[in-house]
């Protein structure tokens, strides 16, 4: 579960020339901005993508440096702390955060182990042979879709011939099967 830590008012996103005032919210999975005067402009950057923290000098000053991994972009995010100051008790919590965030991870998952997972013995079912009958009677054997499957002579097509139960001209049926018999099979 998320929870958060510290409200950070008097943050400078320096990812313009001329920077923007926002407001740092520090939870115990993420580093959270937004601008004080549109807060549709933020930024959230989850601990599990952040490469590095540190302070580093920019051309507004000393600036709180966040790099993410290159599986997350390889992006470099810089914030002034006014005053400058706080910028150093700033670093020490994001640091201490993202350290605790990364010895042991919240993934958002709540869960608990109820009970123990049943021995692999109980869960294994015993192995019965199946009552099949073979059916060697002549009708069985008399199987005409499987007579058609079996036919190696099938190079080429029969001659067509009117059936007078479809009342269509079909290929001439091998000798003892009937159109009856082949319908039946559906």
């Amino acid at each position: 579960e998320e929870k958060v830590f510290n409200k950070i008012p008097g943050v400078w996103n320096l990812s313009a020339d001329q920077g923007n005032l926002g407001t740092f919210f520090l939870t115990n999975v993420r580093v959270v901005w937004h601008a004080n005067l549109a807060e549709n402009f933020n930024v959230s950057i989850p601990y599990i993508q952040i490469k590095s923290v540190r302070v580093r000098e920019s051309k507004f000053g000393p600036a709180l440096v966040l790099a993410t991994s290159a599986r997350s972009g390889s992006y470099v995010l810089g914030f002034r702390v006014d005053p400058a100051e706080k910028l150093g008790l700033v670093h020490k919590e994001v640091q201490a955060l993202y350290d605790t965030y990364s010895a042991d991870p919240v993934f958002g998952v709540q869960y608990s182990v109820e009970e123990q997972a049943p021995q692999l013995q109980a869960l294994k079912v015993p192995q019965t042979v199946d009552d099949v009958e073979i059916d060697d009677s002549e009708h069985a054997s008399r199987d005409p879709l499987a007579a058609y499957y079996a036919d190696g002579s099938k190079g080429f097509d029969r001659e067509p011939a009117l059936n007078p139960y479809l009342g269509l001209a079909v290929e001439t049926l091998q000798d003892g099967v009937t159109m009856e018999n082949l319908w039946s099979v559906l």
